[in-house]
């Protein structure tokens, strides 16, 4: 029988690749906010002294970040992470004032995406690709309970993300009354309503806001909301997916304007 040569492998040492937007260590986090990178999210590991002046900068830069346990920083990476990971953003983010201001001196009436608490970076990224197909002219996202825009969303959203401006605000409560006194309408998608998007306005400035497939658009921002529309359901199941309906919402909102 031929001999033949098999390469040993001890699978326990080989760890997976690291992903490009993964960044560890306090130092190369340092450089990295140095360099004027965009950052996602930070992980700081709990109860770490060490880590203070670098929290305290994260803060100050208004970078979403949480405290977790080491275990949650090793699941990350098995590199020696000295108790901070961070994801950087594949995109940079702008600020909506700048948005709003832009249209209204190009003659344009803004049409703005604001999504409250969706964190599937699939639908996410789905919904991107819509709003810039569609020719919407930023989206919105709270810093917080939202998902974070990975290679995974640029790649769903078929780079449409390198295109569409991404706004990510700390208070979506400020961020709709700051649209409201600029002169948009807001328009909530939600089930508790009794008027079709069919029926709506949508050639004025306007801000469409939808919420999570769990807990739907917040109160709170509800209250903010102009109008509120639904979508006609027929069949046996209750919602549709977020990206789906964003689509139905915004194209009726262009074939109005065209």
């Amino acid at each position: 029988m031929e001999k033949r040569n098999f390469r040993k492998v001890n699978f326990y040492k080989e760890s997976k690749p690291e992903p490009k937007e993964l960044v560890f260590g306090i130092r190369s986090i340092e450089e990295t906010l140095k360099s004027g990178k965009e950052f996602e999210k930070v992980f700081f590991e709990k109860g770490q002294p060490n880590l203070h002046e670098l929290l305290q900068e994260v803060k100050k830069r208004n970078i979403p970040y949480s405290l977790v346990p080491a275990e949650k920083l090793n699941s990350l990476t098995r590199k020696n992470h000295q108790g901070v990971v961070a994801f950087t953003s594949p995109i940079n983010y702008s600020k909506i004032d700048n948005i709003v201001i832009r249209c209204f001196e190009e003659g344009k009436s803004p049409l703005i995406l604001i999504l409250d608490r969706v964190t599937d970076v699939r639908n996410f990224g789905a919904i991107a690709r819509t709003a810039e197909c569609a020719g919407v002219d930023a989206i919105v996202v709270p810093s917080k309970g939202s998902a974070l825009i990975s290679a995974d969303a640029l790649k769903t959203s078929s780079g449409a993300l390198n295109y569409i401006p991404v706004c990510r605000e700390d208070n979506l409560k400020d961020t709709l009354t700051y649209l409201k006194d600029s002169g948009l309408q807001i328009i909530a998608c939600t089930e508790k309503s009794d008027d079709y998007p069919y029926k709506t306005d949508f050639k004025a400035p306007t801000a469409i806001i939808l919420g999570s497939e769990e807990d739907g658009i917040s109160p709170e921002y509800l209250k903010k909301a102009d109008k509120k529309v639904k979508i006609p359901l027929y069949g046996q199941v209750e919602s549709l997916n977020v990206s789906v309906a964003a689509a139905v919402v915004i194209y009726e909102a262009v074939r109005q304007r065209l």
